[in-house]
């Protein structure tokens, strides 16, 4: 059976202000009703699949989680990467742990990020890639190149292999990203495809061919995983092993030097969503062509993209902008010029603002915290905690904090004393006290959480028990 591998690392910033440093696109729902990461595993329904496995970074650990439980796919099933090595080395990963568990299934390498529209023939185009990893190849899905594109590499296909009413190709050579006249020559020529960075082929396949071209790469992940911590619902990779290991995609580490290397043509309307105006491309829209989502009135407007998380926005007589409205940012760009987003990124980095690295709504083991009001002396936190959620217990040496139920039940405790709070109630924790909070309903628990004090950083968390391995 076939065992999605699926690359969820990355922090681009090309669609800020949604994606951010610790809150990536792959995480964001742009483009149907689930996250990237989840539409990614879920286009995958219909073919006969395992569970999937998820490598990404450490940072990322607990929004991962979250989304995986919400599909019903969290089974101690995502690698914690401590530093990015890029592909090669991270599905290395994935096979040694698949072959250490005594098995050689095919693997499935997806990026978390990529749209696919037409599921039908992408599961197709799995279908007949089986064929070939079985027979002993490393199989590439090439896409269809619609236009003269730039921003991707391509390959070049070789002579035809046929293997029954399968149709690939020998790769004949990977082409890094090309000037818009020799993009177009490929494109005219028919024998080239847009690199998807998607693969297919045997765990013990592609561990073979590493050892054979990158021996280097291949035996610090092998003593990585050895050294692994497979507690809690994480695969820790150690970082003292790993750090070391050199940083190379599979594309240079292996595809490019494999005798092995074939290429499946894929026409499923792909896109990498690389900016907004590529969301704007493989979007619905209206019949002025306006994709908008959210709360957004337009008069008198065409070709634009709207994305708004709260506010209402309101446009006339524009065109061709996309408009980005999140809790804390708002974006507004000319589709033509989205490339340069990133020196937004930049600015923000060079004045040391929190904007390119993290959202007001943060991620936590136990669920969200939506940071409504942050003031050097006070903070006022929207807490949202998930069933079976619960706070470390835990004390702190500068601030009280003073909890509002919204809705659900609120388990606390206070030193030895544990008392229920239910809707419209609250408690008070002065300074030093033990204490914490557990959510023992069936609903998530949702409160208002009140920081005050002299000192108000996250080192003033003295825990002194936790389920999350953070003590």
């Amino acid at each position: 059976m076939i065992l999605p591998v699926i690359m969820a690392g990355g922090s681009g910033s090309r669609l800020w202000p949604m994606s951010r440093e610790l809150y990536p696109k792959q995480f964001l729902k742009l483009h149907g009703e689930w996250s990237m990461l989840q539409e990614t595993i879920l286009r995958l329904d219909g073919v006969s699949m395992r569970e999937p496995l998820v490598i990404s970074n450490e940072e990322h650990r607990f929004v991962i989680a979250e989304q995986l439980r919400q599909i019903n796919k969290l089974s101690k099933n995502i690698i914690l990467e401590p530093v990015g090595r890029n592909t090669a080395p991270a599905i290395a990963l994935a096979a040694l742990k698949a072959v250490g568990e005594g098995d050689d299934p095919l693997l499935l390498v997806l990026a978390a990020d990529h749209v696919i529209n037409k599921k039908e023939v992408f599961h197709q185009s799995i279908i007949e890639a089986e064929k070939y990893a079985n027979a002993g190849h490393l199989v590439t899905f090439g896409i269809v190149p619609t236009h003269p594109e730039t921003g991707y590499g391509y390959i070049h296909r070789g002579e035809e292999i046929s293997l029954g009413s399968g149709l690939a190709y020998k790769v004949n050579r990977f082409v890094e990203k090309p000037n818009y006249d020799i993009a177009e020559s490929y494109v005219n020529s028919g024998e080239y495809y847009w690199n998807s960075g998607m693969f297919m082929f045997r765990a013990k396949k592609y561990l073979a061919e590493l050892q054979k071209y990158r021996p280097d790469i291949l035996q610090k992940c092998i003593e990585s995983i050895s050294a692994a911590d497979c507690g809690h619902e994480f695969i820790s990779i150690p970082q003292h092993i790993f750090s070391e290991c050199p940083d190379d995609s599979i594309d240079f580490a292996v595809m490019e030097k494999t005798a092995d290397a074939v290429v499946i043509g894929l026409d499923a309307d792909w896109s990498d969503v690389g900016s907004w105006s590529a969301l704007w491309d493989v979007s619905a829209k209206d019949q002025n062509g306006n994709a908008l989502n959210g709360d957004v009135y337009a008069y008198n407007v065409q070709n634009c993209y709207v994305n708004s998380e709260e506010k209402l926005v309101a446009l006339v007589g524009v065109d061709n902008l996309a408009i980005i409205n999140t809790k804390d940012a708002v974006l507004v760009v000319n589709k033509d010029q989205v490339q340069d987003v990133k020196k937004v990124v930049d600015f923000l980095k060079s004045e040391g603002r929190q904007e390119y690295k993290q959202h007001r709504e943060k991620y936590r083991p136990w669920g969200l915290c939506d940071v409504v009001v942050k003031n050097p002396r006070f903070v006022v936190n929207k807490i949202t905690m998930i069933p079976g959620g619960s706070f470390s217990y835990q004390k702190h040496h500068h601030r009280t904090e003073h909890w509002i139920i919204l809705s659900g039940t609120a388990e606390v405790v206070m030193n030895d004393k544990t008392f229920l709070l239910t809707e419209n109630q609250s408690t008070f924790i002065p300074i030093g006290i033990e204490h914490s909070l557990n959510n023992p309903g069936k609903i998530p628990l949702e409160m208002l959480e009140v920081q005050a004090g002299s000192y108000l950083g996250d080192d003033d968390i003295i825990r002194i028990k936790d389920l999350y391995g953070r003590c």
